[in-house]
């Protein structure tokens, strides 16, 4: 199915048949990503009143109980509540997500540097072994592309080898995250949907603060409740994996998360390559 997109006045072509997922398949009982060294996700057969909802188990049909953290085991989406009182009827929770069918987005790839060899600075200090993700990569990159094009911004880091759909995120190995003023280009050019190949956006061990995602929601440090600064409705997407065969520029992306009633839940982010299309008067999608 091809449908028309205009989109700040441009016009596209996108083919709904060729969507590419960003997401790490979750394969339950089998390798999969780690971090903070969480339980493994697990899938068990459910066992009642001798039913086994195993068909090797001479069950009658599959029937799988599934155990996972949503933080830790994959690739997911995260809402507001990630840092906010969850119960609060004010905080957006997974299920009350209306974003867009296709979200215009730019994926770029940066190579994190040695955080004790660049002088943004972060809400706690560095360690020997942290690399981080600074505003002027970003700036580099970004600097000519079109707001519109930002209302999602996707980032690869390097190396991108298959290892990282497997990778245990560990204080030994700690996941690359941004600097403040990395957190703070991003918020002040726009961005709604942040998705990233790493299992946070904020340092490992940072004393609890998250500051990056209080800054990113506008949700003031140290709070746990929204004000009418916060951005509600935006989300950051952690743990994606995007193949190297996806090559940077402007994509639009579905977010594809489920009706949980919970602050992250599990999500399929799927990319569509757009292509320049003339004026046409049967567009049937206008973002």
């Amino acid at each position: 199915m091809k449908i028309n997109i205009t989109h700040n006045d441009k016009y596209y072509k996108v083919d709904l048949n060729q969507g590419k997922s960003i997401a790490i398949t979750l394969d339950f009982n089998q390798h999969q990503p780690n971090h903070f060294d969480a339980e493994p996700a697990l899938r068990t057969p459910m066992s009642v009143d001798g039913f086994i909802g195993d068909t090797r188990q001479s069950g009658s049909c599959n029937v799988n109980v599934l155990s996972f953290n949503p933080h830790c085991n994959g690739t997911h989406t995260e809402t507001v509540g990630h840092i906010c009182h969850i119960d609060d009827n004010q905080t957006t929770t997974i299920d009350q997500l209306a974003p867009p069918l296709l979200i215009p987005v730019s994926l770029v790839t940066i190579a994190p540097q040695n955080a004790l060899l660049q002088s943004e600075p972060y809400v706690v200090d560095y360690a020997e072994n942290d690399v981080v993700i600074t505003k002027s990569q970003l700036a580099h990159h970004l600097d000519h592309i079109h707001d519109s094009e930002l209302t999602s911004l996707i980032i690869r880091t390097l190396p991108n080898n298959a290892a990282k759909r497997y990778q245990r995120y560990s204080e030994d190995a700690p996941n690359a995250f941004l600097t403040t003023s990395a957190i703070e280009y991003i918020l002040a050019r726009g961005v709604e949907h942040l998705v990233v190949d790493m299992p946070s956006i904020d340092k490992m061990h940072d004393n609890g603060l998250l500051n990056n995602h209080h800054i990113f929601w506008q949700v003031e440090q140290g709070m746990r409740v929204v004000n009418n600064k916060t951005r509600a409705n935006c989300t950051i997407t952690e743990l994606a994996y995007i193949e190297s065969s996806i090559t940077d520029g402007f994509y639009f992306i579905s977010l594809q998360t489920p009706a949980f009633v919970n602050d992250a839940a599990p999500s399929r982010p799927t990319l569509f390559k757009p292509e320049a299309s003339a004026q046409s008067s049967t567009a049937v999608f206008k973002e």
